[in-house]
């Protein structure tokens, strides 16, 4: 290859490079006109009949079959994203989806952190209990019980003003009506007609609606904030308001004629703050927060604690039997140890707290456990298999004429592992044990999944209040940050104090 020629393919290479650039540039300056291009819509498929999964695993709902019916009408396509109802609204702050169908009310606070469309439908809120229950028939009965909510809704908020209430929040709306199932709540807030289709659908005979409608609430399509694809929305949502289409949809899901609906929504969409007061309100929110959040820490570090405590407890005689010569005690330690290191700790969280209650009930018992109890035994089984494996590793590096010179010293087994190997075998396991408490540290973060109120369901819960996510997460991540670092530095001088070069000789 010519000089002439290394020359010439460099400028071919500069050339191509230059025009991709520039074709990528010029589809992000026109991305804001609508038509023909690819809307990203989030949706959390559990929220029935509004938007849920068939069996084939299609989305389905009257809320899908509007969006559909709009898009066509306004000439642009949706891709569905899949995605937590309480994280719609930060999704749409960041801009990383273009609207969201997810039956989410208008309301004052949430207009303003983002934009919603002209209402496209009439709910409202209704109390859900346990057909045996007798005591709760309006709204004024719920004082002094226990309340299940799905996070970040106007269920969630209309409970806030129930006195003496004990508020529990869950991540969707089916795992409310588990949780009322199970007994683990009094009842459950929650928009109607999701309730309704879902004690149907359901086959969930054990649960009633009672009083009538507690809030006149109206749904609205969210977006980011100047969206350029709002006006398309409120163009496609009009033309099938008004060609008959919304009403087929209506009359399919719900078999009666769609009430009025207001041409404009009762909450105007208000500015977003910019510059120097945005910053400021930044820094008040952090502040205003950090005692909230730091009563979760405490929290957390209690969790912790008793877990790695139980955990130790259990990994140790579990890592001990794994070492036993002769069947079946090694062969049931090392089933436990790879079902629960083989499963994910969110699934197991899961079973504990769901699962167990509603299999006693199929043996005709009830049976409940409490929040606290069910992240405790969760994390603590969980940790207890990866500690077991810490200490039979550990107990095996010790080298075997240790064990040998303590028999001729006349020590049995008992006494040989508690004097002679275990304490050596103790410093070689400080290491892996302290990574396993740092991680155990931050995994107490899932059992927010059952509404426990840890350091991240305060975060969440202080998100559902004021939409400002990055401020209040980024707040948690710091939190988190300073627990495992100051974790660190303890441990670090734990296992300094236990070296016995470092200690010094007494004469």
């Amino acid at each position: 290859m010519t000089g002439l020629t290394v020359v010439l393919w460099l400028r071919q290479l500069v050339f191509g490079l230059s025009l991709s650039c520039l074709l990528l540039l010029s589809g992000c300056i026109t991305g804001g006109s609508t038509a023909g291009n690819t809307l990203t819509v989030a949706t959390e498929p559990t929220f029935a009949p509004f938007e849920f999964q068939s069996a084939s695993g299609e989305l389905q709902g009257f809320d899908i079959d509007l969006m559909n019916a709009m898009a066509q009408s306004a000439g642009f396509k949706v891709k569905y994203q899949n995605m937590p109802f309480a994280g719609m609204i930060p999704a749409l702050q960041g801009q990383t989806v273009d609207a969201a169908v997810a039956a989410m009310t208008i309301t004052a606070e949430r207009a303003k952190t983002i934009s919603f469309s002209r209402p496209y439908f009439k709910s409202g809120l209704a109390i859900v209990t346990r057909t045996d229950n007798q005591n709760i028939t309006n709204f004024d009965h719920l004082k002094n019980k226990i309340i299940g909510v799905q996070i970040g809704t106007t269920g969630a908020q209309k409970a806030k003003s129930i006195p003496g209430s004990e508020i529990r929040t869950f991540n969707d709306s089916p795992l409310t009506l588990q949780a009322l199932i199970n007994g683990n709540v009094d009842a459950v807030l929650n928009d109607q007609v999701v309730m309704l289709y879902g004690i149907k659908s359901g086959n969930l005979k054990k649960l009633k609606v009672v009083s009538s409608l507690l809030t006149e609430e109206f749904y609205g399509i969210p977006t980011p904030k100047g969206s350029p694809n709002l006006q398309a929305i409120n163009q496609g949502l009009e033309t099938v308001l008004k060609n008959g289409i919304y009403a087929k949809i209506y009359q399919k899901w719900f078999g009666i004629q769609p009430p009025q609906l207001p041409e404009k929504s009762p909450i105007e969409n208000q500015a977003a703050e910019k510059g120097v007061s945005q910053l400021f309100t930044s820094l008040s929110i952090i502040f205003k927060s950090l005692p909230t959040l730091l009563s979760g820490a405490l929290v957390t570090l209690e969790l912790t604690a008793i877990s790695v405590f139980l955990g130790m407890i259990g990994g140790t005689l579990i890592g001990i039997v794994r070492l036993f010569p002769t069947p079946p005690l090694p062969w049931i330690a090392r089933a436990y140890v790879d079902f629960f290191r083989g499963t994910p700790l969110l699934v197991q969280i899961f079973m504990i707290y769901f699962g167990l209650p509603a299999l006693a009930q199929n043996f005709g018992f009830t049976f409940t456990l409490n929040r606290l109890a069910a992240a405790v035994i969760a994390l603590s089984l969980n940790s207890a298999a990866y500690i077991a494996e810490v200490v039979r590793a550990g107990i095996q590096s010790i080298e075997p004429g240790q064990t040998e010179a303590a028999q001729s010293l006349g020590l049995s087994s008992v006494q040989t592992m508690r004097y002679v190997i275990f304490p050596q075998a103790l410093r070689r396991m400080l290491p892996p044990l302290v990574n396993q408490f740092i991680s155990l540290l931050k995994d107490t973060s899932l059992v927010a999944i059952i509404g426990f109120e840890e350091l991240f369901r305060k975060g969440q819960l202080i998100v559902a209040d004021n939409y400002r996510s990055f401020e209040i997460y980024a707040t948690v991540a710091l939190v988190y940050l300073f627990l495992t670092v100051l974790s660190s530095q303890a441990f670090s001088r734990l296992e300094r104090s236990l070296n016995p070069v470092n200690k010094k000789t007494k004469r």
